[in-house]
């Protein structure tokens, strides 16, 4: 029997096999834009009662998806790196020891606007962790935050060198005549499909609410070798579409109950 066919079993009846494939372990370098527009306030406030800024929320989602990553597989490896007019290391060393991780993102700090964003340097690195990668029989990630609504950000890499995957989040104002978010919107999303080796993910938010950064990290946490196509993404299910439509009706008949509130 081939592995990677369609095949009929007894009673007619079919199934398919894939054929068994490595996942690797992963490499994940994150780059947080560090410009001023990553100190705008959200529409969340913290525990202190003020609001959060993006930069606060970035940390707190980050640290987030690092204990779940390695709640999935304790062999993923972090590093981080900045960007304000070009890209720079914060910690250079992959690690997969959280409190490590945690501790040199808890440093990050905003700086003055930076006027314009060139990620050639982020992808010439990334390029040659991804080449140490592989010699381990691991791949690359870098997932990009991005934070500014009027700078387009720039690179300049070769079409055909796609040696790592590239997932972007992008928060942004929402839109005036004063900015630009649907053309830097556009220039990501241009790099994501340049760059990238396996499905590479975006997304962005102008809604200033942390849930709008908490829930793309949380699908981040998939596998670039596990995934599907970005179209063809239908997570996360509203609660509705969960309830059985008999169910809801017999809860409806005899409750009638208020809509919840989205």
């Amino acid at each position: 029997m081939e592995e990677n066919r369609a095949v009929v079993i007894g009673g007619g009846a079919s199934r398919y096999a894939l054929k068994p494939t490595r996942v690797n372990s992963e490499d994940i370098l994150i780059c947080v834009d560090v410009d001023a527009e990553s100190m705008v306030e959200m529409k969340t406030t913290g525990t202190n009662g003020r609001p959060l800024t993006r930069m606060e929320c970035v940390k707190q989602a980050v640290i987030l998806f690092i204990h779940n990553k390695l709640s999935i597989n304790p062999d993923h490896r972090f590093a981080f790196a900045t960007l304000s007019k070009s890209a720079a290391w914060l910690k250079k060393d992959f690690t997969s020891d959280a409190a490590s991780a945690v501790a040199s993102l808890r440093g990050l700090s905003a700086t003055k606007s930076s006027g314009r964003a060139d990620l050639t340097q982020l992808f010439r690195v990334a390029a040659q962790e991804a080449k140490n990668s592989r010699a381990q029989n691991r791949i690359l990630r870098v997932i990009l935050i991005y934070c500014r609504s009027s700078v387009r950000p720039t690179h300049e890499w070769p079409t055909k060198q796609k040696l790592f995957t590239l997932d972007v989040m992008y928060l942004h104002d929402k839109p005036s005549p004063d900015n630009c978010p649907q053309d830097v919107y556009d220039s990501l999303v241009d790099a994501v499909e340049h760059i990238s080796e396996y499905e590479g993910y975006i997304f962005e938010s102008g809604q200033g609410l942390a849930r709008s950064v908490f829930k793309p990290m949380s699908i981040l946490l998939s596998h670039p070798q596990q995934r599907c196509a970005q179209e063809d993404l239908d997570i996360p299910k509203s609660l509705a579409k969960k309830v059985p439509v008999v169910e809801a009706a017999s809860i409806d008949d005899n409750h009638n109950p208020q809509a919840m509130s989205q």
